[in-house]
């Protein structure tokens, strides 16, 4: 395995972390976001507002975005055991 193998198979790996916490990172940002502007606007200082919002909001856009995980660890893991099987090209 040549040093550019190395960075190729990292480089992979960081894309598929992005492509399987970015979406989950973005709606956590954005609904903490909303519930505390409404928190700020209403003055209302409830800690569970806070927490039920973002488990219910990013359990939704998990199962939403499960097949396309499902299909970017796939590819990983077939490039990963392609270069396995046939060493490095």
């Amino acid at each position: 395995m040549t040093g550019y193998d190395a960075m190729e198979i990292a480089r992979s790996g960081l894309v598929l972390v992005l492509t399987i916490a970015g979406p989950l990172l973005i709606t956590s940002l954005i609904v903490g976001v909303a519930v505390s502007l409404f928190q700020a606007l209403t003055q209302v200082q409830e800690q569970t507002l806070t927490f039920v919002p973002k488990v219910m909001a990013m359990g939704v856009v998990l199962l939403l975005c499960l097949p396309m995980i499902g299909h970017a660890m796939s590819d990983f893991t077939l490039q990963i055991s392609d270069r396995i099987i046939h060493g490095s090209r």
